[in-house]
């Protein structure tokens, strides 16, 4: 493991590069979409809702790319069935006592939503879905740049 994750370029840049360390000039650049993306039919009814609220957000601060899509549906269906699990746990609390034994278990709500969020999160890095992530990723153009040295004599034979 590398350490923490490092933070977005554009977060970075928005605030001002406070830490004046290098920013990764090969980061992949996808398009911010001109318009809105239509919300995930598949969305349980409170990810649908997260969805309408975050994507603009991000879009704004130029973090969301039609990349990102399945990336953000996660999150969003992730937090509908976190949000849908704590409903349910505050119904019928976290610990639940079996009616044939008496016995005390936990609820399975719990567990569900736990499991969730660590998959959408493990997930989320290995691919470079999500920009923390992919301002660890270095695109390679297809053309390469001429060296220094490549210029340099340019210039001297363009001089002849």
């Amino acid at each position: 493991m590398r350490g923490r994750k490092p933070k977005p370029t554009n977060l970075k840049k928005l605030a001002g590069n406070p830490g004046k360390r290098p920013l990764n000039s090969s980061e992949p650049q996808p398009q911010v979409p001109d318009k809105t993306p239509y919300v995930p039919r598949h969305l349980n009814d409170e990810g649908k809702k997260e969805w309408r609220r975050i994507v603009s957000l991000l879009m704004d601060l130029g973090l969301y790319t039609e990349i990102d899509r399945a990336a953000l549906a996660m999150y969003c269906q992730a937090w509908g069935r976190w949000v849908e699990a704590e409903n349910k746990l505050k119904e019928k609390g976290e610990v639940l006592t079996s009616e044939e034994t008496g016995g005390m278990y936990q609820n399975p709500w719990l567990s569900v939503a736990n499991k969730a969020f660590e998959q959408v999160r493990k997930l989320e890095a290995e691919f470079g879905m999500t920009p923390s992530s992919r301002s660890r990723v270095t695109a390679v153009s297809g053309a390469e740049e001429p060296s220094l040295a490549d210029q340099l004599w340019g210039f001297i034979n363009d001089a002849d």
